[in-house]
């Protein structure tokens, strides 16, 4: 039998975790904000010098925002902050002419190291007294929830 609800028991076990992700991800973004703030930025631009960073290689705002989860105009309002902050550079794209490669310059580089090494700290802090196997086990379940709404993105089942 159903809940009241309509929820099956692991819809509704669904349903608490992603009303949980919702908490942290507000939680997070605010420690974010305090994190880059010493260094005049804001959680948004962080993610994204994070996601070039992390990518290894220059990226265009979609594919920026497609790795964060994001619109492609947030990314866009972010990359021009970053941009007229001389934080990050566009070069021309071979493949696309329109969608410019964002790449970090080297203030860029400096600002996103010193917020990892503040970042190193505070995630250090964060995790103390959990156990490893559950941090990991969070991380899976999150990104199979994640891998599963990419896949859906566009049909009617993807978004409420």
């Amino acid at each position: 039998m159903l809940p009241k609800e309509g929820w099956t028991p692991r819809g509704k076990a669904a349903t608490d975790v992603v009303l949980g992700t919702f908490r942290a991800n507000g939680l997070f973004l605010a420690a974010g904000d305090v994190l880059a703030g010493e260094e005049g930025l804001t959680a948004a631009r962080w993610q994204v010098l994070g996601a070039v960073e992390v990518a290894g290689r220059p990226l265009t705002v979609p594919q920026i925002a497609r790795r964060m989860g994001l619109t492609r105009q947030a990314v866009q309002a972010s990359v021009n902050r970053l941009l007229s902050d001389g934080l990050v550079e566009a070069a021309e794209n071979p493949e696309h002419r329109r969608s410019p490669l964002i790449r970090m310059t080297e203030p860029g580089s400096r600002k996103y190291a010193a917020i990892q090494k503040r970042q190193a700290a505070w995630v250090n802090e964060l995790a103390a007294g959990l156990k490893r196997s559950e941090l990991a086990t969070a991380a899976r379940v999150l990104q199979a929830l994640s891998n599963r709404l990419d896949e859906r993105r566009g049909d009617d089942h993807g978004t409420p």
